[in-house]
């Protein structure tokens, strides 16, 4: 027989010290997931992914195609969530790419230049990565992209953002049959959905209660 914990009502908010905390603990997190992946040539899923294969076929710099592919998804996020999480998320990409940047600088970043099993990296980076973008979530943070649609739907309808990510992300690992050999994207399909079953079975309404800092009544379920 299992009984439940009460949950404090109105649910804590966290304060800024939290969010800051967490946004940077999950920064760090991501990105040496992002090392694993990359580390074993796996093709990435979410606008990460979409702007990887539209950089294989026009001259478009990947940097520039990321930030146009998630433009339309963080307009999505200030009718739906706010600038506030708008705000932290452009954050939270912005250091991710840097933290991952430097993971694999020679010379200075500690993991430096390796190679891993496609399949090993697979499902270690996805891991890793998933539990930081658990860390994200639960402070008012995303990694932009079918993230922001995975919340929102989560919020609105009750759909686990961690299934919704789940079938997105593996349409754009699909497409890149096109692009990279089929054990890469097997690979990639494995991390898929390791990755978003972890958010899925721990990141779901009613969980998880507390309000980021300054969003009034709005949770981050």
């Amino acid at each position: 027989m299992t009984s439940s914990i009460p949950v404090p009502h109105p649910a804590p908010a966290h304060s800024i010290v939290d969010d800051i905390l967490g946004i940077l603990c999950g920064t760090v997190v991501i990105s040496i997931g992002l090392f694993l992946l990359r580390a074993g040539g796996v093709v990435s899923g979410g606008t990460a992914g979409i702007a990887l294969l539209l950089s294989y076929a026009t001259p478009i710099p990947f940097g520039v195609l990321f930030f146009a592919v998630n433009v339309p998804f963080f307009l999505l996020a200030i009718r739906g969530k706010g600038w506030g999480f708008v705000l932290r998320s452009c954050l939270a990409i912005t250091l991710v790419s840097a933290a991952a940047a430097f993971h694999a600088t020679p010379g200075i970043g500690v993991l430096g230049d390796v190679a891993l099993d496609p399949f090993y990296a697979s499902i270690t980076g996805s891991v890793v990565a998933g539990v930081g973008v658990i860390i994200m979530f639960r402070h008012g943070a995303s990694m932009g992209g079918f993230n922001i649609v995975g919340l929102l739907l989560q919020e609105r309808f009750h759909l686990r953002a961690g299934y919704v990510m789940m079938v997105l992300d593996t349409i754009v690992v699909l497409a890149s049959f096109s692009v990279a050999a089929w054990p890469a994207v097997v690979a990639s399909a494995i991390g898929v959905v390791v990755m978003n079953l972890i958010i899925a079975v721990n990141h779901r309404p009613g969980r998880y209660t507390a309000l980021p800092a300054r969003t009034g009544s709005r949770a981050t379920r």
